[in-house]
């Protein structure tokens, strides 16, 4: 019995990980948008919800619910998440990127909310409030063995963020994300060596959203369902207190936040389910957006920089240069 118990725990550590890793995909999309390049977007959902059925489109078997059922791989699944994803946040930059934070956030959130009622209404492409059912999940010959299916996809999840985590860091110390950084600190000093802010902007906005349509086609295969309702604004506000709580511009602190945050909206869940009668449930859930602002709001004032801040990155040959450097006394001699 006792080595049930641990089976079972394993596995919902290993499913418990694996779910946290795919919202840490779409925590470092926005860690590029927002901590590199300070692109304030509130639209998260909307491109996580773009590259989820499109993968979704894309794989499953032919049904006459909605359009596609072409029932191609996984992986080009992924790969045409990211394309379309990026097609799509490409569009948009070129329309909203000139303005203000303030208003590009209005502009991504209503950008959003249209892409989550296309996908509510639009029943001949989306499946509407019904959703699209079957889709293929990875390893799905090891369902029946809820140990192993877990922990094949938790490895699967987890080399795809450390690929991206490798790729971000390696963008990060080059000169192109050095340029980010400048202007996302002083534009005018950047337009002043010659750099075009509105192209490096919308570079960034077009990479850091195919990521965001990746972690949603990640998320939709682990599943194995989509629905309209998986994208509401309660997703972007999940994602930006996981940057934040991480660490806004540490890719590394975007991938421990969405496991930290994760970790603490389901330890809530179960607490509200334990605590609750079955019929006021649905009301207490309230109850976990309302226990995340209120971390929030104490994490801006007690760890502003987050639990990793920004590490102050001038070139990828830095540390060399610092293991290089003779010591201060050595100077001073």
């Amino acid at each position: 019995m006792l080595d049930l118990i641990n089976l079972g725990l394993a596995g919902y550590i290993a499913f418990f990980l694996a779910t946290a890793l795919s919202y840490s995909i779409l925590c470092l999309g926005l860690n590029l948008q927002w901590g590199q390049t300070g692109l304030f977007n509130v639209g998260v959902a909307g491109f996580a919800a773009v590259g989820a059925y499109t993968s979704a489109i894309l794989t499953t078997p032919p049904s006459d619910v909605h359009f596609g059922g072409f029932g191609l791989p996984i992986v080009v699944g992924w790969a045409g998440a990211m394309l379309v994803s990026a097609a799509v946040t490409g569009f948009i930059g070129l329309a909203t990127l000139r303005l203000r934070s303030d208003y590009l956030a209005i502009a991504t959130f209503g950008v959003a909310v249209t892409i989550q009622l296309v996908a509510l209404n639009a029943q001949w492409l989306t499946g509407g409030p019904f959703g699209i059912g079957f889709i293929p999940r990875l390893f799905g010959g090891l369902a029946g063995n809820a140990l192993a299916f877990n922990f094949a996809n938790l490895a699967t999840i987890a080399v795809v963020v450390l690929v991206l985590y490798l790729a971000l860091e390696r963008l990060v110390r080059s000169p192109w994300g050095r340029v980010l950084r400048a202007v996302r600190e002083d534009e005018e000093a950047a337009t002043s060596l010659g750099k075009s802010p509105a192209r490096y902007r919308l570079q960034a906005f077009v990479l850091g959203g195919a990521i965001m349509g990746l972690g949603g086609a990640v998320q939709a295969h682990f599943i194995g369902f989509i629905a309209p309702e998986n994208y509401l604004p309660t997703l972007t506000f999940q994602v930006w207190t996981m940057l934040i709580i991480g660490g806004s511009g540490n890719n590394l602190g975007a991938i421990l936040g969405g496991v930290v945050i994760w970790a603490l909206w389901a330890l809530s869940g179960s607490a509200i389910q334990a605590i609750f009668p079955p019929e006021q449930q649905a009301r207490a859930a309230a109850l976990q957006i309302t226990g995340i602002g209120v971390l929030l709001s104490v994490a801006l004032i007690l760890r502003p920089r987050g639990l990793l801040g920004e590490k102050i990155i001038v070139s990828r040959h830095m540390d060399l240069a610092d293991t290089l450097a003779p010591p201060a006394s050595a100077k001073a001699d």
